[in-house]
């Protein structure tokens, strides 16, 4: 818990800091956002995208990730949440059940994968609260939307908040299809809204942009689909 605060934390400066000077940010340290590598090669420079880069190894995806405008990454923890959420639920059916990584149909969910792959190139200065429909690789429409948060800050102090990036799953319900377009998303309820957050956004590789989703996504949004 302790660690998981302190990400949380570290994340938040480094968005502070990305918002006002457009720099990547580790740690809370400003860095020059371009990474001279590919973004599947960065990716295999940090251990916290371990299980990821198994992941597009797997699925055989290395060029289509490099090819992307824009990936957002998962890291080791979502990947992790989507393993016990899987074995979660089939427990529900058989107590005794095991699922694990080597559990994962690899072939079924590379389009899941693709999900978080975009042509275009997403950055944090375009996005907007209402958000921006962008066409994932899979096929499906993904919510796009850059939110101003109060989190951790001081009323007295702050006089501009900082924004968040968020890559949002938007579901339809009975009666309220996904909209077309932005257009038709005040139509929408709360509820048909799957929003995760960026927790370090605006690393530019020598093949496109990664953003990394906060450590409490889980793959696929397979438990907000539950819920």
């Amino acid at each position: 818990m302790k660690n998981k605060l302190c990400l949380g934390i570290i994340a938040f400066v480094s968005i502070i800091l990305f918002s006002c000077k457009k720099d990547y940010t580790i740690g809370g340290s400003v860095h020059d956002p371009h990474v001279n590598m590919t973004t599947y090669d960065y990716l295999k420079t940090n251990h916290l995208f371990d299980t990821i880069v198994l992941l597009i190894d797997k699925t055989g995806l290395k060029d289509e990730v490099n090819a992307s405008g824009t990936f957002f990454a998962i890291t080791n923890y979502a990947l992790d949440n989507y393993i016990d959420k899987k074995r979660d639920v089939a427990r529900l059916t058989d107590p005794n059940v095991k699922f694990d990584y080597d559990s994962i149909d690899f072939k079924a969910i590379k389009d899941s994968l693709r999900a978080y792959m975009f042509k275009d190139k997403i950055t944090l200065d375009k996005a907007t609260k209402v958000g921006k429909f962008y066409t994932a690789n899979d096929g499906e429409k993904r919510l796009i939307q850059g939110i101003p948060s109060s989190d951790y800050t001081n009323n007295g102090v702050f006089t501009q908040y900082p924004v968040y990036l968020y890559l949002t799953k938007v579901i339809a319900k009975p009666g309220r299809p996904v909209p077309p377009d932005e257009s038709g998303l005040p139509n929408l309820t709360s509820d048909q809204f799957l929003q995760t957050r960026c927790q370090t956004t605006g690393i530019i590789t020598t093949t496109g942009i990664l953003h990394v989703v906060n450590n409490g996504h889980v793959f696929t949004y397979y438990a907000d689909l539950f819920n």
